[in-house]
């Protein structure tokens, strides 16, 4: 019992002092992040208000007018800037705005990608407001506007989009939106001199309406398992993983729920291949869950087990993560405690949690690698030793977190490249704002990244480093 009190006691000491310390990468040890509760953290419903006072408030100020944005072809990145983008080691090949790529609500979210396996054409799939638009990567890094298909129902700020095989799936925030599921291989035929606008009930695969809204999808391609989380539904599945088997997309199946804890912001499930010796082989999710790390074991769909619930000291709002090859750590983003000034991020620059999850029951906060910028971080993945980072305001952040193995801390992390994609907030430094990129795709074999700003476009970049 005294030992219980004490760790308490030191906890709420380490609390105090971070709150207080301008804190860098590495200077944070496993005590001081060591928490038994999250009293900062808010709900989907607090961070929802609050991107949407700053939607409106760009609204009004003209950020999403019509023509505000100039057309651009590709630019080097030279003496730190590529035309009016600050950068590092990274060329923009390629600059569609979201007016170029027939959205009329021209507001951006979510990305991803998909590549032909038969012919290797790449192609992005660009999230908007009033639907998801179908984007060819040139060999070159060029974009060509081929298609887009609708909202389902009606625009939203949030929309979220997967892979599996050939087909995309689609979520959203729009009322009864429900699952798209889409064709990829349609794209092969489209003509980009006569962009096509699909139709949501002639051209779909299929569409899944068990739930209304969600708030992102999560996919296990080995799997072919697909995952709304943070889904509207009066009783199921209580907004956590509502699973569903897409092994044959034309008829999707209900394949289960995991509601034990129950919202769930994003998620990556993966087949675990770590070091914990009693789950390697089985289904494993990593949820983000507003304000702790949920691990769970789904590889018994309709009998999931939580293996953990971690939080952390600087929780206010736990929203995105991704494992290291080697699946013994992850990187995970809290996506208010920048604007907060909570735990480690005190001093608003973009702050990284480094999660050591060699035993899957017993997960370690390490420490925390801080960003030389001042912003909100939002999605991040991680290929070989580089974390591509989509830090809003302060854009793509590549980062090599290969010293992980012998240096958890994160001292030895090292931004290695970026590209500012939002401008305006350049000359203080960066602001914790919910402006700029959204998210990044780093999967094309071609080494294209693609980023897709919320108020700009899609941008077709390159690492030169």
């Amino acid at each position: 019992m005294k030992a219980s009190i004490l760790s308490v006691f030191l906890a709420s000491l380490a609390t105090g002092a971070l709150a207080e310390m301008r804190i860098k990468s590495g200077e944070v040890t496993p005590q001081q992040l060591q928490a038994f509760n999250a009293p900062n953290a808010v709900s989907m419903s607090t961070l929802r208000e609050r991107k949407i006072n700053q939607l409106e408030k760009d609204r009004a100020a003209g950020v999403y007018d019509k023509n505000r944005y100039k057309k651009s072809g590709g630019k080097k990145c030279k003496d730190g800037k590529a035309g009016e983008y600050s950068c590092n080691k990274i060329d923009m090949l390629g600059f569609l705005r979201h007016q170029d790529m027939g959205s009329h609500a021209r507001e951006g979210n979510d990305i991803w990608g998909w590549t032909d396996p038969n012919s290797g054409r790449e192609f992005a799939l660009v999230g908007q407001a009033d639907g998801t638009a179908f984007v060819e990567v040139k060999k070159d890094g060029s974009l060509t506007y081929v298609g887009r298909l609708p909202t389902q129902t009606e625009d939203s700020t949030w929309r979220d989009i997967k892979v599996v095989k050939n087909h995309a799936y689609i979520g959203s925030e729009a009322p009864d939106h429900g699952l798209q599921i889409f064709d990829l291989t349609k794209l092969l035929k489209a003509d980009p001199k006569k962009p096509r606008v699909y139709s949501v009930t002639k051209d779909l695969t299929a569409h899944f309406d068990g739930f209304g809204s969600s708030h992102n999808i999560v996919a296990n391609d080995e799997t072919d398992l697909v995952i709304a989380v943070g889904t509207e539904h009066k009783l199921k599945c209580r907004a956590g993983l509502w699973m569903i088997d897409v092994s044959n997309p034309r008829r999707p199946q209900d394949a289960g729920c995991v509601s034990s804890d129950g919202y769930v912001h994003d998620a990556q499930c993966v087949i675990y291949r770590g070091p914990h010796a009693s789950y390697q082989g089985r289904e494993i999710c990593f949820n983000y869950n507003e304000d702790a790390l949920t691990i769970v074991n789904i590889d018994r769909r309709t009998m999931p087990r939580q293996i953990s619930r971690t939080t952390y000291n600087g929780a206010t709002y736990t929203h995105q993560g991704w494992l290291t090859p080697d699946h013994k750590y992850l990187l995970l983003d809290d996506e208010l405690d920048e604007q907060e000034k909570t735990g480690p991020a005190a001093d608003q620059h973009t702050t990284t949690y480094i999660v050591d999850i060699s035993d899957l029951t017993w997960p370690v906060f390490k420490g925390v690698y801080k960003s030389p910028q001042r912003s909100i971080d939002h999605n991040q993945y991680i290929i070989d030793d580089i974390s591509y980072q989509s830090n809003y305001g302060s854009g793509l952040r590549m980062v090599n977190v290969s010293s992980i193995n012998t240096d958890d801390t994160g001292a030895s992390f090292e931004e290695v490249g970026f590209f500012d994609v939002h401008p305006e907030d350049d000359e203080v430094g960066g602001e914790a704002t919910f402006t700029g990129a959204w998210s990044v795709y780093p999967y094309f074999q071609s080494g294209v990244l693609v980023v897709n700003s919320i108020e700009r476009g899609l941008f077709s970049l390159k690492y030169t480093g």
